[in-house]
């Protein structure tokens, strides 16, 4: 198994957990808030930043798989070498995306919320927590990329 096979099982096993804590989460808010009467006060919190890990991680899992949005009508008219510069080119756009917006911007980002000591209202963890899924889904975009240059035949 290659690393990159690791890293697609571990990063879909993630999801898989992401997805099902935030299934739980919903109902227990739609319980605590019809049944009992009264809401839970953390779940709707819990729940918008379990669908940004989910969202930027499952966006890494896609590109990894290549299975993101393409247009290729340019491509297909394409001979095979010169589908295989274009690829070129769209694969160092997207590293360079991905390092320059969301690994630099995103580690900005953590680092200014971590230095300012900012917690959520309800679960009180630190916001450095929850936007540290962009610059880590950048480094994983940059993996699979790079890992794309190396296969292009």
């Amino acid at each position: 198994m290659t690393l990159r096979e690791k890293i697609d099982k571990v990063l879909g096993n993630i999801l898989i957990v992401i997805m099902g804590v935030m299934v739980v989460n919903v109902i227990w808010q739609v319980f605590t808030r019809f049944v009992v009467g009264t809401p839970s006060s953390f779940t709707d919190e819990l729940a918008r930043y379990l669908m940004i890990w989910l969202g930027i991680l499952g966006a890494a899992y896609v590109s990894g798989r290549n299975m993101h949005v393409a247009i290729d009508v340019l491509p297909l008219r394409s001979s095979n070498k010169t589908q295989k510069k274009l690829k070129l080119i769209v694969y160092i756009l997207i590293i360079s995306f991905a390092l320059f917006a969301m690994v630099v911007g995103g580690l900005r980002l953590v680092y200014i919320t971590y230095v300012l000591d900012q917690h959520s209202p309800a679960l009180q963890i630190p916001l450095a927590l929850v936007y540290l899924a962009i610059p880590l889904s950048g480094l994983l975009i940059i993996f699979y990329k790079i890992s794309d240059i190396k296969n292009i035949k």
